[in-house]
């Protein structure tokens, strides 16, 4: 790409307002990091240093030299000074020694940049950077200057941040006619950021490449400021190209994973027409997988001798074996530990195998033959039936005694799960259990011997499916069962949505909703089995009761509903980066009926803490109940990872 400068009204004397050929692509690029790697002796988890000290990650640093920063910003607002702030590293690793003279004069220099263009950013095109270390302007230091003085050496960063430009004249040229820079918020008048310029061209690129053109792009831009009107002129040059199909699909970085196979589920067929929106579901596919740690897909810089835009294919391998432990915690349901072992790419087409037991209620009871034992083998295999689909199956053994019954149980299960979209996904399987379970309504034990056919529909376009700011997720569920012992048959019908609204900058204020309801039909509640029944109260449900605790009770025994209705609300407030802080309120409510009578509605509330890890939210939240029972707890306290929903 080409980039021409021409500015008016532009005073070269001002260290800030010279700006360099580097300066300029830094405006009109993606910002680069400076990264400086060393040896971590020290070891440190969610923010919290378990051993070591930060001068020992410092140890390794050649001829260490600590400085000082004095950071202003003349005549800014709030927003603009933690902006520049935070662009600058000299600020935020001020408390980091560099690797002597040479070192400190090298941030300075890559500061003065990165601030020029954090400046750029916020269409300030004739601000002022000035940089001194130890009183002596950067300009002014020579290439090999050496800071002998007492440490730290005073560094000093001054901002004047200058006029905020607006768009000038807009105009496109190339063979993209029916490309209007208005479309994309290119209008006179109107941002001038750096950032808004690179969104539109993004979203022109895009838009060309939607209709079929794999090597639309901007081959040009002309930045014109003119500091007499604090305008900016832009001039974008569009090559739009020929509208092509997929060719052939390359594969690189594959070694335990079969390339054909691999090639298969991109599901870029060749000869259909290009589609960068089939481009992003593939990668996403391919992650998906889970024997992939990266995936890029790009297109071919020239369409091939057919007319056809070729593919190429780039992927890292993860490590196909794994292991691992979970924990949770709550003082209504007592501790619970798992343990499990994986492989992601069994026989080399990312066929998954996961052998896991758990055991629960740790502490909640005393009794060995009390507490929740659990074990399985689940196996999947993508690709069965078209790229979008997978087959999975598994068996589990059950041993568990929630407060309501107490069952052992063996179940298979087989089934298959379709990716119709991005967002929605339909699924279906062929359940076979035998459990043997003791209940309020069956003191004396049931025996029951149950074949289902669990059906699924689920809709998903959250941003974030570990911490979402934004989205709406629903599923259907519908369950047919007969049980062959008895001869009784019924459907269990449930339904449940979540939303999650964004507030304020940066999203700091999320709220979230929740809310599900389900019916049993065809069968009275003493003969639908125990497990299968509707239940409510603890940490995945209403908060502040017992697990299980919510709705109709026998001599003290819970004994689940055939219908239930539950709701939640929360209020998800980003302390900073890393902390947040959750009120909620819940309510849920079980009835015998086939459909919920709402006679009894249970509520909790509480309060949470949220600490955010690359792997999802730690969450603690501590409820009570806001109507309670005789029987039910002053204040329930859970733990898990992940959002409560």
């Amino acid at each position: 790409m080409m980039f021409v400068r021409r500015m008016r009204g532009f005073d070269r004397s001002t260290t800030a307002r010279a700006l360099s050929r580097a300066a300029f692509a830094v405006l009109l690029s993606t910002t680069v990091l400076a990264v400086e790697t060393h040896k971590a002796s020290a070891f440190e988890i969610f923010g919290i240093r378990l051993w070591g000290s930060a001068d020992e990650e410092d140890a390794d640093i050649v001829d260490p030299l600590d400085y000082a920063v004095t950071f202003e910003v003349v005549g800014a607002d709030d927003d603009l000074r933690e902006a520049l702030e935070k662009a600058s590293l000299l600020k935020g690793e001020e408390d980091r020694p560099v690797s002597g003279s040479l070192g400190l004069l090298a941030k300075a220099r890559n500061d003065r940049e990165r601030l020029v263009a954090a400046l750029f950013s916020k269409a300030r095109y004739d601000g002022v950077v000035k940089i001194a270390i130890a009183g002596k302007s950067l300009d002014d230091l020579a290439p090999d200057a050496v800071f002998n003085g007492p440490q730290p050496i005073p560094v000093t960063v001054t901002i004047e941040p200058g006029s905020m430009f607006t768009l000038g004249d807009v105009v496109l040229k190339g063979d993209a006619a029916d490309i209007r820079g208005a479309d994309f918020g290119l209008i006179a008048g109107g941002n001038a950021s750096s950032d808004a310029i690179l969104k539109a061209e993004a979203q022109i690129v895009r838009a060309l490449k939607e209709e079929g053109r794999p090597l639309a792009k901007v081959t040009s831009r002309t930045i014109v400021a003119d500091h007499s009107t604090t305008t900016l002129d832009v001039t974008l040059d569009v090559a739009a190209g020929p509208i092509a199909g997929y060719g052939a699909t390359t594969v690189e970085g594959t070694q335990a994973v079969d390339r054909d196979f691999t090639v298969y589920m991109t599901g870029l067929e060749r000869g259909r027409r290009y589609s960068p929106k089939e481009i992003d579901d593939a990668r996403s596919r391919l992650l998906a997988l889970d024997v992939f740690s990266s995936v890029s897909i790009n297109e071919a810089l020239a369409l091939d001798p057919s007319g056809e835009i070729p593919i190429d294919v780039r992927v890292s391998e993860r490590k196909m074996r794994y292991f691992g432990a979970g924990a949770s915690y709550s003082t209504t349901e007592g501790m619970g530990v798992e343990g499990y072992w994986g492989h992601r790419n069994l026989f080399g087409r990312a066929e998954k195998l996961r052998i896991g037991g758990s055991i629960g209620r740790i502490g909640d009871t005393m009794q060995l033959d009390k507490l929740n034992y659990n074990a399985g083998i689940m196996f999947e295999k993508p690709g069965v039936i078209g790229p979008a689909s997978k087959f999975f199956s598994g068996a589990k053994v059950s041993y568990e005694h929630p407060d309501a019954y107490d069952i052992f149980s063996v179940k298979g299960n087989a089934g298959v799960s379709y990716e119709l979209t991005k967002e929605q996904s339909l699924s279906a399987e062929l359940v076979v259990e035998y459990a043997d379970i003791e209940d309020a309504l069956n003191p004396d034990g049931q025996r029951y011997l149950l074949v289902s056919t669990p059906l699924q529909y689920a809709f998903d376009n959250r941003d974030d499916k570990l911490n979402p700011t934004r989205g709406f997720r629903a599923l259907a569920y519908a369950e047919p069962t007969y049980d062959a012992l008895n001869s009784n048959a019924f459907v269990k019908l449930r339904g449940e949505g979540s939303t999650y609204y964004g507030l304020g900058a940066n999203n700091r204020f999320i709220l979230a909703g929740r809310a599900a309801i389900g019916s049993i039909l065809g069968a009275s509640l003493e003969e639908v089995p125990a497990d299968r029944r509707f239940y409510a109260g603890g940490g995945g449900s209403v908060r502040g009761y017992a697990y299980q605790g919510i709705g109709p009770h026998l001599d003290g025994q819970p004994t689940g509903g055939l219908s239930y209705a539950e709701t939640s609300v929360e209020i998800r407030y980003a302390l900073n980066d890393k902390i947040g802080i959750v009120p909620f309120v819940d309510a849920g409510t079980v009835s015998a009926k086939q459909f919920p009578d709402f006679s009894t509605v249970r509520v909790g509330a509480g309060i949470g803490v949220r600490y955010l890890t690359p792997f999802g939210p730690l969450r603690v939240d501590v409820a009570v109940p806001l109507n309670p029972g005789p029987d039910d707890p002053n204040y329930g306290i859970y733990a898990g990872v992940g959002q409560a929903f």
